[in-house]
């Protein structure tokens, strides 16, 4: 059983959230807040095990992320906002979200980020993904030999850049996302993303990528007769 905690000041927001989990048995909504005051008093009453919150509403702030992980270390937060900017959501992440979407998330999306961030996954929606990638700066020539070129072109990052080496090395999503402590939803977006850039639609082609940039060796594919 998740136990679940909003902090939310919408009215229709919070409505949405309680029907959407309403209809999940293994999730049990423990308390709304629409304040710091009711927030302050349903971590320290019932600790949740997921905390959703919209830090960048009038009523949250990025501090009150750090007091709940302060009073509930355990506690892990789920952020539901509006689109906000790439800085805002990494100031969220490093004072302790564990997960993020946004308002405009189907119903799907909102259980799975619930189901992964309960299990310390971090879970992150495509419109999430595109903010935190964007605009990243060129990726390491020493780590993967890519021309300026090739990096201002496409623009990937270099997280998709280690996805990229790892699924052309055969690695599946559920096993890039256990080695890189992801949720396998944002290995599969990662990966939605990368094919999107490099104009492919197949695995094929995101090897054949990776051979011609020198992300891998195209030894690796090399075989000696037996």
């Amino acid at each position: 059983m998740i136990s679940l905690a909003i902090a939310e000041p919408h009215y229709l927001i919070v409505e949405g959230l309680k029907s959407i989990t309403s209809a999940v048995n293994f999730i049990h909504l423990c308390g709304i807040a629409s304040d710091k005051p009711e927030l302050d008093n349903i971590i320290r009453t019932h600790k949740p095990k997921v905390l959703i919150m919209d830090y960048a509403c009038d009523s949250f702030s990025i501090e009150d992320i750090k007091m709940v992980n302060y009073l509930s270390p355990d506690t892990k937060i789920l952020a539901l906002t509006h689109h906000v900017s790439q800085s805002t959501i990494n100031l969220a992440l490093k004072s302790g979200v564990c997960s993020h979407v946004l308002k405009d998330c189907g119903k799907d999306e909102i259980i799975e980020a619930i189901e992964a961030t309960s299990k310390k996954q971090s879970f992150y929606c495509s419109k999430v993904l595109d903010t935190l990638t964007a605009k990243e700066g060129e990726v390491k020539k020493d780590s993967t030999q890519f021309s300026r070129a090739v990096c201002d072109g496409l623009n990937i990052s270099e997280r998709e850049i280690e996805i990229i080496r790892m699924i052309a090395e055969g690695y599946s999503n559920k096993e890039i996302a256990d080695k890189l402590f992801l949720s396998t939803h944002t290995v599969n977006t990662h990966r939605k993303n990368i094919m999107s850039k490099l104009g492919v639609n197949n695995t094929a082609g995101i090897v054949l990528f990776a051979v011609k940039e020198n992300i891998i060796s195209p030894n690796k594919f090399l075989f000696s007769a037996s």
